[in-house]
């Protein structure tokens, strides 16, 4: 009878260790993406009209699960793309909730008589005080074409039973602040709320506006109207904010991140007589830029550079970045104290007419992925943050935002026969690794086979014919 050589197991073994796809056999079990469309509700647009509304409680995936991507963009009922230069997205945001089971919450009315112990806030880890800047995904005209895309083995972890207070539920809400520019008088003005062109004095409170406040989010709130050219006429039109949500479960092999947003017009300052970190961060969200003088630079020079420094209260390895900027914006980076560049995000214009191409507006904000371990961020360490806008023309209400996503640990490398392969390994290398050590099995798999068929042969009493 046959024997069987253990070192034949140990080959079969390897290779079916090797076959595997590369995250199955280095993360574990293959978790599959799901992909999930919605809709915002309804809202209606006519020429120089505004929505700013909060939904509550909208379309979301449950369960205990690490999302992906979160990717939005305007469409009409017929679920066409609709172009900038028609309707603005200003801004969309999504944020995270915890609110007393049975309590129903549809809009912001509602949120404003429910009891506050009914409602729970489920932010970011951001450093902004007072809810300011707490969304988990948040972009605006630069939607189409920003990635949202989180690398494994990482993912933005929601749903965990245990952190949901007992008697409560998560939930979400959906902010979307939308511009109609059809007919507009001047349409860039619109988009930067300039007050005169919406004949505001006052906020949505009725609160009178500060003398030297030109424009802004004080000034294009929900159901204002922009000026639009004499005669000009067009219908009014229903519209949605169509989102896509990627997630996997979540399970053991899923690093969770942590979302913080750092925001340029944050006044934070250290106190001079101490070393500790003062938490007080009042972020502003928007500001102006004044226009170079006639006898200033030139074009070329004529840039509006601003700059902070920020004590971080928390540590970790920096996983993603992305900056947020309004039109007339030329880049940001997020820097070390001694000047190293961690991570920069610049804008791309549009050329065209088209969705996603739209001249003059920024339509996608470019994004840095560092390899998992190379930029670690040290608890107590100062960082830099810069935005830079032109010059050229008078702005209001700009931004300038800097979101990031951090990871507490590093993926861990697995150990498959005494062989440690680094995660920090090239791909390539275990590609190259896998094809060699597949081409040996194959052949010894070819040998085993012919080397066992003549012992048969022999052991049966027949001659193997030699070649």
């Amino acid at each position: 009878m046959a024997s069987y050589n253990p070192g034949w197991l140990v080959l079969v073994g390897i290779l079916v260790t090797l076959s595997l796809p590369y995250s199955h056999a280095f993360w574990g079990n293959e978790n599959k993406i799901h992909t999930a469309v919605f809709l915002s509700p309804k809202f209606v647009l006519g020429p120089g009209s505004v929505e700013n509304r909060f939904y509550f409680n909208v379309d979301f995936p449950k369960g205990h699960i690490a999302l992906k991507s979160f990717d939005a963009e305007v469409i009409d009922e017929a679920g066409n793309p609709v172009p900038l230069h028609e309707t603005y997205l200003h801004h969309w945001v999504v944020v995270r909730y915890y609110v007393r089971k049975g309590v129903e919450i549809s809009k912001l009315d509602d949120l404003k008589k429910v009891n506050r112990s009914d409602y729970i806030s489920g932010g970011n880890s951001g450093i902004c005080q007072n809810g300011i800047l707490s969304q988990f995904f948040g972009l605006g005209s630069e939607t189409r074409k920003t990635s949202t895309h989180i690398p494994d083995p990482y993912g933005i972890e929601v749903g965990n039973p245990a952190e949901v207070p007992s008697g409560f539920e998560e939930q979400w809400m959906l902010n979307v602040h939308a511009i109609d520019t059809r007919g507009a008088e001047d349409k860039l003005g619109c988009t930067e709320c300039r007050c005169d062109l919406y004949n505001v004095t006052v906020d949505e409170y009725g609160r009178p506006l500060r003398p030297y406040y030109k424009g802004g989010l004080l000034c294009c709130y929900d159901r204002t109207q922009c000026k639009v050219k004499h005669g000009f006429e067009a219908v009014r039109r229903t519209l949605y904010l169509r989102y896509t949500v990627k997630w996997i479960d979540m399970d053991r092999f899923v690093l969770p991140v942590k979302i913080y947003i750092f925001d340029i017009t944050d006044s934070w300052k250290r106190t001079p007589s101490s070393t500790e970190i003062n938490a007080e961060h009042k972020c502003k969200i928007e500001y102006d830029i004044e226009s170079c003088d006639a006898t200033g630079l030139g074009n070329d020079g004529c840039i509006d550079t601003k700059r902070i420094s920020l004590d971080m209260p928390f540590g970790g390895y920096l996983i993603y970045g992305v900056a947020h900027q309004h039109s007339g914006g030329t880049g940001s980076a997020l820097y070390r104290e001694d000047g190293q560049l961690m991570c920069s995000s610049l804008p791309t214009y549009g050329k065209g007419e088209e969705p996603g191409n739209e001249a003059g507006y920024i339509v996608g904000m470019t994004t840095c992925y560092p390899k998992p371990g190379t930029v670690e961020i040290s608890e107590g360490e100062t960082l830099i943050l810069e935005f830079n806008y032109s010059r050229i023309r008078h702005h209001t209400g700009v931004m300038g935002l800097f979101y990031i996503l951090v990871a507490d640990d590093l993926p861990k490398p697995m150990h498959t026969l005494r062989t440690v392969v680094e995660t920090q390994d090239s791909i390539m290398v275990v590609t190259v690794l896998w094809a060699a050590v597949a081409l040996i099995g194959v052949v010894a798999v070819i040998a085993f086979a012919v080397h066992y068929q003549f012992k048969r042969e022999g052991e049966d009493g027949y001659e193997a014919i030699g070649m």
